[in-house]
């Protein structure tokens, strides 16, 4: 069986990802589908996202790929380039979790991207290509309603064509 790589992000009309170092949505269903999709999962992430956690995810591996030698963080892999990050992950399926560097650099090995668009122009500062149609073929789509604050999003899979 081969590996999934899969992308989990939350990812708004104008491509924002994020926003002064967070994201900038806290929907309550997004965090929870982020939770059953990469749990039991190691996470490969950027440090830049590493430190926007509010601290280590339970039921999760942290691996974090940085370019600063001597980085390290209690409970975090380091990891200085795309290979030994996916050594250290081991051979079952991964979540690529960010940043715009790190989705960039794993996109031409992702099998999955499982992506909350958000519709709303964010206008943050990091930002997401929208995925190429000649690329991706969309498998899934579930549509929500803007309410409590929340602006209208759906969970949307796209799979490698």
């Amino acid at each position: 069986m081969t590996r999934e790589v899969i992308f989990v992000v939350a990812r708004a009309l104008d491509g924002t990802i994020a926003q002064d170092g967070d994201v900038p949505w806290k929907i309550r269903a997004d965090l929870q589908r982020f939770k059953r999709l990469t749990m039991g999962k190691p996470m490969i992430m950027g440090r830049k996202t590493f430190d926007s956690l509010p601290g280590l995810l339970p039921g999760r591996r942290h691996i974090v790929l940085t370019r600063q030698q001597g980085w390290s963080a209690p409970g975090a892999e380091v990891a200085h380039d795309a290979q030994q990050a996916l050594e250290l992950a081991g051979a079952g399926d991964v979540a690529v979790i960010g940043g715009a560097d790190i989705f960039d650099l794993f996109l031409p090995l992702a099998t999955r991207l499982e992506i909350t668009e958000i519709f709303e122009n964010t206008a943050g500062d990091v930002f997401m290509a929208t995925p190429d149609p000649k690329l991706w073929r969309e498998t899934g789509r579930e549509k929500h309603h803007a309410e409590k604050g929340d602006p209208a999003y759906a969970f949307v899979t796209l799979v490698r064509s």
